[in-house]
């Protein structure tokens, strides 16, 4: 039997004339890879930010295991599990990749100034551990803005794991990745994921990802969802290769 770890109910949002979120109803479960999809301007990131507390739905509710958390402010909805990766990557480029995670973790453990003396922080060999995860421990100690945009995108992630969620959001994880680098960094993120039990939700617009890596697929167009089911089912779907794919039918 299923277990539902986030679900959204009758979600309402417009933005001028734009309507961003039109009575979207999603239940997400956990332990699965949910992909959305759609074209730009659909929203699927506005999704993302009333799940996170970014923006606040006119109509609708958002829980978390069970908990209302639509009230609630960013900060809250991480402590009780919830992490979002952005599409560009928000780390500290003045920082090395380990400083990013030893920040994630005093955010974590609530301490008072941890920029004093990061590396006595005591969640060192945690934060190391998880940058092993992503294939980013050889890059531990260098700045962040002498790293490749793939080896951002990891660190990015490690940083948001660093926070323990149980749900990680991401908005185009691939996106400003080179096309030979892809795949690599999905492959790496997907396994890292399974190993800390996450449960991960993620925009995507490569459609190669979406087949390999997703175990289901919400399709997204004018602010509502428009179907959900697995990738061998929406990737072969008429309206989908006409609408999202752009191949005529």
């Amino acid at each position: 039997m299923s277990e539902i770890l986030l679900e959204a109910r009758n979600l309402q949002i417009s933005f001028g004339g734009v309507v961003a979120a039109d009575d979207v109803s999603l239940a997400i479960e956990r332990g699965k890879n949910l992909a959305i999809i759609g074209p730009n301007g659909a929203g699927k990131t506005t999704f993302l930010n009333i799940c996170t507390g970014w923006i606040k739905p006119t109509r609708g509710r958002v829980y978390f295991e069970g908990q209302d958390v639509t009230p609630l402010p960013p900060r809250r909805i991480v402590r009780l599990g919830v992490a979002r990766a952005f599409q560009i990557p928000q780390l500290f480029t003045e920082h090395t990749a380990l400083e990013n995670l030893l920040i994630s973790a005093a955010a974590r453990e609530q301490l008072g100034n941890p920029l004093q003396d990061l590396h006595r922080i005591r969640e060192r060999a945690e934060m190391l551990h998880l940058l092993d995860m992503v294939g980013c421990a050889d890059v531990a100690d260098r700045l962040v803005v002498e790293l490749s945009e793939g080896q951002r995108k990891l660190v990015d992630i490690a940083v948001a794991l660093a926070l323990r969620p149980k749900l990680l959001l991401m908005d185009e994880p691939t996106s400003g990745v080179a096309s030979s680098e892809k795949f690599k960094v999905m492959e790496i993120l997907v396994k890292a994921l399974a190993e800390a039990k996450v449960t991960s939700v993620f925009v995507e617009h490569d459609m190669g990802i979406v087949s390999r890596y997703a175990d289901e697929v919400a399709v997204w167009a004018a602010g509502r969802l428009q179907m959900q089911g697995s990738p061998e089912e929406i990737l072969r779907h008429p309206d989908v290769i006409r609408d999202v794919i752009g191949e005529a039918v």
